[in-house]
């Protein structure tokens, strides 16, 4: 699909309907009569970078996005995963991924401001604007974030963005046990320090907990020290800690974002959790062969696990819920894993906005839409 015609014939001239963008997230695609290719429909339709705002098709890749801010100083701050795997502006949307930037600047919900969609009778609808400070109609934008389809297809998306810091810095600090690492992670969290990332993952059989700074070179030296010299004081039992700049920084960020740290064939579940549920999640996680990495502070837990079945009823145990990314389903309702989600708002907005039910799924039926950004 090159336009927006050509998807609001396909909607009306066909049963049920899946969209597929940079396929980085085939969990999410389904198995439906029909599914529409959007990676043609990509391009950047207005950019105004004293505005701070761009507006671009729904099929247009986040490393394009990136390479054309970049050039302006500015960036997505959420830090938008998976973009090395082709993840697209509108798969990311319906999704509701978002990256380790979201611990210091919020998810993407807080920086998508506009969109324009297809709903189930095949019209063209609108919803926020192309500027930050717009607050007219219904806000169909953030209702769209991790609505995983269900709702309509997106056409074009308008995101702000902010201007990217010069420099980054990320301590790395090594914990023997995940309970000293806990008791660092309180204190360092509720300090006044100005933090970018809080990512933590079990490593080398202790800990490791990354925390990144960003902000004027001369400053990041002096701001690692002092938070290093913070994770000592707050455990017993301190921990080794490296300051990381430059490239080794670099790379360690890029590498969670595309999810680098999954060996091949594990498929990703995203989590919303809170730092508190993580001791009995991790006894749960430990008889089974799993790979994870705590992020957002750790409000978010991506799983990586080798595909067996018991992952749905293990989050149904511990009263979890969560999105599966990749790999095979194993899920009664399909990409959806654990508690379902009652929304009963969420089933009128569907009903109004797709009578004909072309979106639909199990899911819907089930009353699970997934929001996406809530723990």
């Amino acid at each position: 699909m090159t336009s927006v015609k050509e998807i609001q014939e396909a909607v009306r001239s066909t049963g049920r309907v899946r969209v597929r963008g940079g396929g980085s997230k085939p969990a999410l695609s389904g198995h439906t009569d029909e599914v529409l290719d959007l990676s043609a429909l990509q391009g950047v339709l207005e950019y105004q970078p004293h505005e701070y705002t761009f507006t671009a098709r729904a099929g247009t890749p986040i490393s394009a996005v990136a390479e054309m801010l970049g050039k302006q100083g500015q960036y997505l701050p959420f830090d938008p995963p998976l973009a090395a795997q082709g993840a697209t502006l509108g798969g990311t949307v319906a999704a509701g991924l978002s990256g380790p930037g979201r611990y210091r600047y919020g998810g993407v919900r807080d920086f998508l401001i506009g969109i324009r969609f297809i709903n189930g009778q095949g019209q063209e609808v609108r919803g926020g604007g192309t500027v930050v400070k717009n607050a007219a109609g219904f806000d169909f934008p953030k209702l769209f974030v991790g609505s995983l389809g269900r709702l309509g297809i997106l056409t074009d998306l308008t995101f702000k963005v902010f201007p990217q810091p010069p420099a980054y810095a990320t301590v790395a600090a090594q914990f023997r046990t995940l309970n000293d690492l806990l008791a660092a992670l309180q204190a360092i969290t509720r300090s006044p320090l100005d933090l970018q990332a809080v990512d933590f993952a079990p490593l080398d059989k202790g800990w490791t907990l990354w925390i990144r700074l960003g902000g004027l070179a001369s400053t990041l030296k002096q701001r690692g020290q002092a938070l290093q010299t913070h994770c000592c004081e707050s455990v017993k039992d301190p921990p080794q800690s490296t300051l990381l700049v430059g490239q080794d920084d670099d790379q360690l960020w890029q590498q969670a974002r595309s999810m680098a740290w999954l060996p091949h064939g594990m498929g990703l579940a995203k989590i919303p959790i809170t730092p508190k549920r993580i001791p009995a999640i991790e006894k749960a996680l430990t008889p089974h062969q799993v790979m994870r990495r705590y992020s957002v502070g750790g409000n978010l837990l991506w799983l990586g696990w080798p595909g067996h079945p018991s992952l749905h009823k293990l989050l149904m145990a511990l009263n979890l819920r969560g999105i599966q990314i990749t790999g095979n389903s194993t899920s009664p309702h399909g990409p959806l894993l654990g508690k379902p989600l009652q929304n009963a708002f969420l089933q009128r907005i569907t009903a109004a906005l797709d009578p004909a039910r072309k979106f639909d799924t199990e899911i819907i039926r089930t009353q699970s839409l997934n929001r996406g950004e809530t723990p």
